[in-house]
């Protein structure tokens, strides 16, 4: 009997040291980075500089799988129905507090299914148009929009996307409602915005940005409370009059219930990768920052989730936009 006690004290005293051990050696493998929509789109580009960051701090890669779909919460639940190990995370945005209301049903909750890492950095929007529509600035992209209300299209990445709420403020703004066309990311809205196929779109500077400087689109507005300086033409929204300013923050999650040795290494390593120069001017150079040591916490985005959950909830409660 003695020893069938001692045998089995001796078994849990090796699982949790060899439990410890595993955790003091993560990671020991590629770690996968979620991030819950198409390639090409500005989440995307987040995604693949904080990855690259990362992965030479923690001495292992760190991959981006795109896992597209129902405005991010695709991608999020399977973050959140992963292993509790830390090998796979999740990149998202504002979408992972406004679908907490958004969609009447999701597969996962908000604020207890995932291990909160860190803010990542907050991205100003823009209003840009196809190469051929008529409208040369915002007044006449609203004169058009209120024109050809039953024909004008515009591109989303779907219910809850970034570009979805920022559309849904700018309809209820100018008080005219359009038909929205959902895509699997603004990567692919880019794509037919482009080529005449879609005539207008709200999306963050991290892809809008390229486009802007080039003239391959047309920009109508920024929702910064200043002009941007990698955009100096594009004016703001309040300077032409509308009272629109909106700014889309970036997290990073691991599943609830990741050992706490884990969760501190992932935050370790994405202060890293904010503190990086590289990091910096890549992201200055699409009209962002990161953001600061002190932001790029566990408390400080549980918060910012918290915080976003109840400014949204009445506002979309109000709209009546809902997803099942």
């Amino acid at each position: 009997m003695k020893r069938s006690l001692i045998a089995a004290v001796f078994a849990a005293v090796s699982l949790i040291a060899g439990g410890a051990a595993a955790q003091q050696q993560f990671p020991s493998r590629p770690i996968t980075l979620i991030v819950p929509f198409a390639a090409g789109g500005p989440t995307d580009t987040v995604g693949r500089v904080i990855a690259e960051a990362m992965s030479r701090d923690l001495g292992q890669q760190v991959v981006v799988e795109n896992v597209g779909g129902a405005g991010g919460t695709t991608g999020a639940a399977r973050v959140a129905n992963a292993p509790k190990d830390g090998y796979t995370i999740l990149l998202w945005h504002i979408g992972m507090a406004t679908s907490d209301t958004l969609y009447r049903r999701l597969p996962y909750q908000t604020l207890n299914s995932f291990a909160h890492i860190g803010l990542v950095t907050e991205v100003p929007m823009t209003i840009i148009g196809r190469p051929r529509l008529p409208a040369s600035d915002l007044n006449g992209l609203i004169d058009y929009v209120k024109r050809n209300a039953a024909t004008v299209t515009m591109a989303n990445a779907g219910v809850g996307s970034a570009s979805h709420l920022c559309g849904m403020l700018f309809m209820s703004q100018i008080q005219q409602a359009v038909t929205t066309v959902p895509y699997p990311g603004t990567g692919p809205a880019m794509t037919d915005i482009l080529g005449d196929q879609v005539d207008f779109m709200c999306d963050q500077t991290t892809t809008t940005t390229p486009q802007i400087q080039t003239g391959s689109v047309k920009a109508y507005l920024v929702t910064s409370p200043n002009r941007l300086e990698q955009i100096p033409n594009v004016k703001t929204a309040k300077e032409q009059g509308m009272n629109f300013e909106l700014g889309i923050w970036h997290g990073v999650w691991a599943p609830a219930g990741t050992p706490q040795p884990v969760v501190d290494r992932l935050v370790r390593a994405l202060q890293f990768a904010l503190g990086e120069r590289p990091v910096a001017q890549r992201f200055a150079a699409l009209a962002t920052s990161p953001s600061k040591k002190e932001e790029a916490t566990p408390a400080a985005l549980e918060a910012k989730v918290r915080s976003e959950i109840a400014r949204w909830k009445p506002l979309i409660q109000a709209a009546g936009v809902y997803a099942d």
